[in-house]
C-alpha cells in the first residue's frame, strides 16, 4: 500500500457543456467512475471522490464501494472550493498522520491513463519536495502529487484550484511529467467532438 490517498474532483457544474461532464462516457463508462478506477489503480491509502453540482443524479449513476464521498455545497466558487474540502476530510481524520501526499486528478480529463499517474507518483519520490505535476503548455496542472505538509497550509482561492501551489516561486522544486493530450478538457460541445474524434469519448456521446 502507498503512503498516498487520492482524490478525484468532480463538482463542477459543466455550465458551458450544458450536461454533466462527469457522466460523459468512454468505452461505455462514466468518465467519473473511470477517474475513480484510474485512481484506484495507483493502490492509494485512501479514494476521495468530490461532488457538488447534481451530486445525487451523478452518484446515483456510479459504484462508490470503497470511496469516500465529499459534497462540496460551494462548489460554484470554484474548483479551490473543492480542494479544501477534500482537505477538510483528511485533515479532519484520525488516519490524517498516514498521509504522506494527495494525489489530485480531475475527471474531464478522457486521455488520462495510468501510466501518467504512475510517473507522477514516481517523478514526486525522486525530488526533494515530493511534489510532482503535469505540463500543461506553459503551465503546471493536475494531475498532479502534493505533499501533505504543503497542502495543509496552502492558500486556495477561486477557480484557480491548484495551480496558484504548483506555478508559484518556487515552482522549479516540482517534478514535471509531460502529457500534452490532458490540454484537452470537457468545456464546450466542440471539445466534446474533438475527444470523440481522438477516441477518448464514445461516438453516441456528441449530445
Amino acid at each position: 500500500m502507498s503512503e498516498h490517498v487520492a482524490v478525484v474532483l468532480a463538482a463542477g457544474g459543466s455550465r458551458r457543456l450544458g450536461r454533466p461532464k462527469q457522466l460523459l462516457q468512454r468505452d461505455g463508462q462514466a468518465l467519473v467512475q473511470r477517474a475513480l478506477g484510474l485512481a484506484r489503480s495507483t493502490q492509494p491509502r485512501r479514494t476521495l471522490l468530490v461532488l457538488g453540482a447534481q451530486a445525487e443524479a451523478i452518484a446515483g449513476c456510479l459504484d462508490l464501494q470503497g470511496i469516500e464521498r465529499v459534497d462540496n455545497p460551494h462548489w460554484a466558487s470554484g474548483l479551490s472550493s473543492s480542494v479544501r474540502r477534500a482537505r477538510e476530510a483528511l485533515g479532519s481524520s484520525s488516519l490524517e498522520s498516514e498521509v504522506g501526499s494527495v494525489l489530485f486528478l480531475v475527471c474531464d480529463q478522457p486521455a488520462l491513463e495510468t501510466t501518467h499517474l504512475q510517473a507522477l507518483l514516481t517523478a514526486a519520490r525522486a525530488t526533494a519536495r515530493g511534489c510532482a505535476a503535469t505540463v500543461h503548455g506553459a503551465r503546471l496542472g493536475v494531475p498532479a502529487v502534493i505533499p501533505w505538509r504543503e497542502l495543509a497550509d496552502a492558500p486556495l482561492q477561486g477557480d484557480a484550484g491548484l495551480r496558484g501551489l504548483l506555478n508559484g516561486e518556487d515552482a522549479a522544486s516540482i517534478a514535471r511529467v509531460p502529457a500534452p493530450a490532458l490540454a484537452l478538457d470537457l468545456d464546450t460541445p466542440e471539445d466534446v467532438r474533438a475527444a470523440i474524434a481522438r477516441g477518448w469519448l464514445d461516438p453516441d456521446q456528441a449530445g
